[in-house]
């Protein structure tokens, strides 16, 4: 059974001082920009098998419904895990991005075969937890390059509304941020052009 839930079902919840506030107001900008524009397509949806409830357990995803551009939110280990068909743009994008914290992830916890810029097995396809790694909260979407409230600069990306960190379209975070690492990348392999599986990859059968 599917159940939908929306991204931010993982956000922190406390209390947000005065000089975060802002952070919150650049959140709502960014979400009242993209529902206005109707153009972002997105699929949030927690699909666990039965079998997937169980601690550690992998999970199987169909992804031949997933757009260029869209993303889909998996159950994973008590987390959820982001699946992103990146488009043509955003993968071009990754290669001349600047002001990385880490661009080359040599800090950030990911299987070997993504330690590349697009940080993934197929070039288009983003698999990262969608946990920020400064205090557990969940980022937002945040697609849409040039976002006034954000910066004209911005490429598009996630948004941590919490205390404001900042990651491109590989999960990897901006300098100057709280956020210490990129986003983790979990253990996947691919069972067929259209599915995969998290949890487990050829060098360890979970």
């Amino acid at each position: 059974m599917t159940v939908e839930l929306p991204l931010d079902g993982y956000t922190c919840a406390q209390v947000i001082d005065p000089e975060r506030r802002r952070w919150l107001s650049v959140t709502g900008a960014v979400g009242a920009a993209a529902a206005a524009a109707t153009a972002l397509p997105f699929v949030s949806s927690f699909a666990p098998s039965e079998r997937a409830k169980a601690a550690g357990s992998s999970v199987e995803v169909d992804i031949a419904d997933l757009a260029p551009g869209a993303m889909k939110v998996v159950e994973w280990r008590g987390k959820p895990v982001w699946i992103m068909r990146r488009t043509p743009e955003q993968l071009a994008e990754l290669e001349t991005i600047s002001g990385l914290a880490d661009p080359a992830s040599n800090r950030s916890d990911q299987p070997e075969y993504t330690r590349n810029t697009p940080r993934s097995i197929k070039p288009e396809i983003l698999v990262a937890v969608g946990i920020c790694t400064h205090l557990g909260c969940s980022p937002s979407a945040a697609f849409t390059p040039g976002e006034p409230a954000i910066g004209a600069d911005w490429p598009g990306g996630f948004l941590c509304p919490c205390h404001g960190s900042t990651f491109d379209f590989a999960g990897r975070v901006f300098k100057n941020k709280p956020a210490p690492t990129n986003l983790e990348i979990p253990p996947h392999q691919y069972l067929s052009d259209t599915r995969l599986i998290i949890g487990s990859d050829e060098l360890d059968q979970a």
